[in-house]
């Protein structure tokens, strides 16, 4: 997981992860930290798997780890975190050395899963449909003691254990 590894260490991803942390403390509902990010990627990556979608593991990775990181600037300008997000990502990604760097291929699938995590496209790429798909099984509102209080429709809430 080195390349997985280097976006962690990147110093905009530890800016960017630092201030989310910050602006999402003593939060009740949904938190977008390091816990939800992996459970998404280790959803994600059994998915591929199950199915048989052949992506490589630091790829999804990748994109699990990137898919929030837009979330501060949805908090703090209202920016869509979607849109921020992809932006925030292929700037990290972009910059990684050589020795750490995804293809071109890896990069536009990594950018292409965070823009539609949350909203699936009517033919959506293997890796935006298991974001998306890995993202909502990874909340657990079914034993969210928040729930009550929770703005999600009851549509987006998800009541079962999904993998």
């Amino acid at each position: 997981m080195k390349r997985v590894n280097a976006i962690f260490r990147h110093p905009l991803y530890q800016a960017y992860y630092r201030r989310l942390e910050e602006a999402e403390h003593g939060r009740i509902f949904c938190r977008h930290q390091m816990t939800h990010l992996l459970d998404v990627a280790r959803i994600a990556y059994i998915r591929s798997l199950e199915e048989g979608v052949s992506l490589d593991r630091e790829v999804i990775y990748a994109a699990a780890v990137l898919h929030d990181i837009g979330k501060v600037l949805q908090y703090e300008e209202g920016i869509p975190h979607e849109i921020s997000g992809e932006r925030i990502a292929s700037e990290i990604l972009d910059s990684l050395t050589d020795e750490n760097a995804f293809f071109k291929t890896e990069k536009t699938m990594i950018l292409t899963a965070i823009r539609g995590h949350r909203k699936l496209r009517k033919e959506p790429e293997a890796l935006e449909r298991l974001l998306y798909e890995s993202d909502k099984a990874s909340r657990t509102c079914f034993a969210c003691p928040a729930e009550p209080q929770c703005h999600w429709s009851e549509e987006k809430k998800n009541r079962e254990i999904h993998i």
